[in-house]
């Protein structure tokens, strides 16, 4: 997925801090290769959860580069944030005000996986609006003084100077659901970094779902899915906004 992810961001982002679990795959022979790119452990500082120590993480890491940072990004390989212009978007948040820019999350969704020069945000475009994926994920380092991410960052109590955007524009695109088998892989790879901790909160548990259990939700989502590309902006007609009272 770093091409993929790569190809995305590069396009609005200056400088990224990359965390690797030890990765024994060509992962850190990409990173390396990409100039833009530092690369940093990541340490699992509760030693009985991956969930908790990246939460932490996310909550603190940022907090080094406030001085010389726009904006901060935190997100995962496989969310891609997106907006037809995100400079010149980003560019009209800090003239009006707005430190916090929610995204409104879809569960993209294909049968067959990616070529590998595909730019996904144009050319794999169906997915379903997901609300577990309305994430904060760009906020303003000098105005925001805690982000308070709950585990994956699903949720989040931002303290601060708070100015959300009027308008959600900003999606998250999940590219999880990239054909049955990816997606199958995807999740035996990652229930072998789940904790004691994380399987007793029962985070990450979908990692052992079924091959029944995968494909009724792989149905459910394929059912609901549309061009996110053909939604209006003023919303996405997207089921709701990240912000609202009774999610925070």
């Amino acid at each position: 997925m770093l091409p993929f992810f790569f190809r995305h961001y590069d396009q609005w982002v200056d400088h990224y801090i990359l965390y690797d679990d030890r990765s024994t795959d060509s992962t850190l022979e990409i990173l390396a290769a990409h100039p833009r790119v530092e690369v940093r452990r990541f340490e699992r500082v509760v030693a009985d959860s991956f969930v908790l120590s990246a939460m932490l993480l996310h909550n603190s890491v940022w907090k080094a580069n406030r001085v010389d940072t726009d904006w901060v990004v935190i997100t995962a390989i496989d969310e891609h944030l997106h907006h037809p212009d995100m400079r010149d978007y980003l560019a009209r948040c800090r003239r009006a005000g707005v430190s916090i820019v929610p995204s409104l999350g879809f569960q993209m969704i294909a049968q067959t996986f990616a070529q590998p020069d595909e730019w996904l945000a144009q050319t794999q475009r169906m997915g379903a609006p997901f609300d577990h994926m309305n994430k904060l994920s760009i906020f303003d380092p000098k105005r925001i003084a805690d982000i308070n991410y709950r585990p994956g960052r699903h949720m989040a109590a931002p303290t601060g100077q708070v100015v959300f955007p009027v308008e959600d524009e900003v999606v998250n695109l999940h590219y999880k659901y990239l054909s049955r088998d990816y997606v199958a892989e995807r999740h035996r790879l990652l229930a072998t970094g789940l904790g004691p901790l994380d399987r007793a909160a029962k985070w990450g548990s979908q990692y052992d779902w079924s091959e029944a259990e995968l494909e009724t939700e792989w149905r459910s989502f394929a059912s609901r899915s549309v061009d996110y590309t053909t939604l209006p902006r003023d919303g996405l007609g997207h089921p709701g906004r990240w912000w609202r009272a009774d999610r925070i």
